[in-house]
């Protein structure tokens, strides 16, 4: 985990670096836990009119599946190195992991995360009396794979200003908000986030031993 946020070129960098290491077998598989400063990242399905801020943050263009979405401060973004020859090579199998992954660590706020069809990341619906029920988005998934090896991965909405998601159309989605675990009237500490989301991981992807972060 890094402590400082991260510039978003320095994760990159350090991403790849590791991947390739651990694709010639360098290196150990690594989940890096890091918070950025505000920026937005463009995947490889973004489109140029869902940008509807361009000045407001810098904006990076990504190698991950997906289109346009927010990072920043409040945000625990988890990059994931896993190396899929160890671990089966299977898409879909591996995403379908990760949903787990973050619905298992929401399950530990008592909060019910779900996936739709059509829809990647991972939503709540928010229930308000003489509303109709709404879904809002509360973490991203995107990733890239090279050589079998993963890298990018995963953000999930602990205490971000959801303001700075207006400046895109988060994933396409123009139908859906964006939400967080604050937001849903928890007050949840990215320690005790991040606690989640290691217990969870565990359960899902197996044991793991603390490791210094890249940067």
């Amino acid at each position: 985990m890094s402590a400082r946020q991260v510039a978003y070129p320095d994760a990159v960098a350090a991403m790849e670096a590791r991947a390739a290491a651990i694709a010639e077998g360098r290196a150990g598989e690594l989940v890096w836990l890091l918070e950025h400063p505000p920026l937005y990242t463009a995947g490889v399905s973004a489109k140029s009119s869902d940008l509807l801020a361009p000045d407001r943050f810098p904006v990076f263009e990504t190698a991950r599946g997906g289109q346009y979405t927010y990072h920043g401060p409040g945000q625990r973004v988890a990059y994931v190195m896993l190396d899929l020859t160890q671990r089966g090579r299977d898409v879909r199998a591996f995403v379908a992991s990760l949903e787990a992954w973050i619905i298992g660590a929401l399950g530990r706020f008592n909060i019910d995360g779900e996936i739709r069809d059509g829809r990647v990341g991972v939503w709540v619906e928010r229930r308000t009396p003489g509303l109709p029920t709404r879904e809002d988005k509360i973490a991203a998934i995107g990733v890239k794979l090279r050589k079998w090896v993963s890298f990018h991965g995963i953000s999930l909405n602990v205490e971000p200003d959801l303001e700075h998601f207006s400046g895109i159309i988060p994933c396409g989605q123009t139908l859906h908000g964006v939400t967080s675990l604050v937001d849903l009237g928890l007050p949840v500490t990215m320690d005790e986030a991040d606690e989640a989301l290691k217990a969870s991981f565990r359960e899902v992807f197996g044991e793991v031993e603390d490791a210094p972060a890249p940067l």
